[in-house]
């Protein structure tokens, strides 16, 4: 009977009740807080992360058992007390030490070698530039149109018609009408040209 009784008894009892744990985290050494340590429960695996301020706040048993860590420090685990809900963390940094590396040297063999020869990408062929040649720049003005026809034709009977005929003694006449008149103008035109000095001999 008195077994059965305490047996009821703790049935009745059941599991402790949550607590809301709250707190801070900070260094140890300048008391600045930690913003993103990690509190857990470790019990649940269930946890929270601290502020900006280093506060955080999470539900735990009086009986569980917290882990703090943050990155760069030693990490601390806290027993939690039926009385304790406000919680001052403070962790102390951790000096990482990277291991020893060791690096060994081996000769490699032909086939190695012969294979990363062969997977070298070679160059691109580069083209000689050819230099281009300035286009030539002539001191005086060309005349580029084309040449007068020729006065008489390639065969002998074009010769005679134009020769003897009247629409070619026309054509000659016309000729020398031009050539008259060109002459005169040029005559003009130094004339003119000589008004301009008082006292000019070589031209006249």
């Amino acid at each position: 009977m008195l077994a059965a009784g305490q047996r009821a008894e703790a049935q009745t009892a059941g599991p402790p009740a949550l607590l809301r744990i709250s707190g801070t985290v900070s260094d140890a050494a300048s008391q600045r807080p930690l913003p993103g340590a990690t509190v857990r429960v470790q019990r649940t695996r269930r946890g929270t992360a601290a502020d900006a301020q280093g506060h955080f706040l999470l539900t735990a048993r009086p009986t569980d058992t917290l882990l703090v860590r943050a990155l760069g420090y030693k990490p601390q685990q806290v027993l939690l007390r039926a009385t304790a809900q406000a919680l001052q963390v403070r962790l102390l940094p951790d000096s990482v030490r990277l291991g020893e590396v060791k690096v060994m040297a081996d000769r490699a063999d032909r086939a190695s070698i012969d294979r990363a020869l062969r997977n070298l990408r070679r160059p691109p062929v580069v083209q000689p530039k050819v230099a281009v040649r300035p286009k030539l720049t002539p001191l005086f003005p060309v005349d580029s149109t084309s040449p007068p026809p020729p006065p008489f034709g390639g065969t002998p009977i074009d010769w005679a018609y134009k020769k003897f005929s009247r629409e070619g003694k026309e054509r000659r006449k016309m000729q020398a009408i031009k050539v008259a008149d060109a002459k005169e103008k040029a005559h003009q035109r130094q004339l003119k040209y000589n008004k301009a000095f008082k006292d000019n001999r070589g031209y006249e």
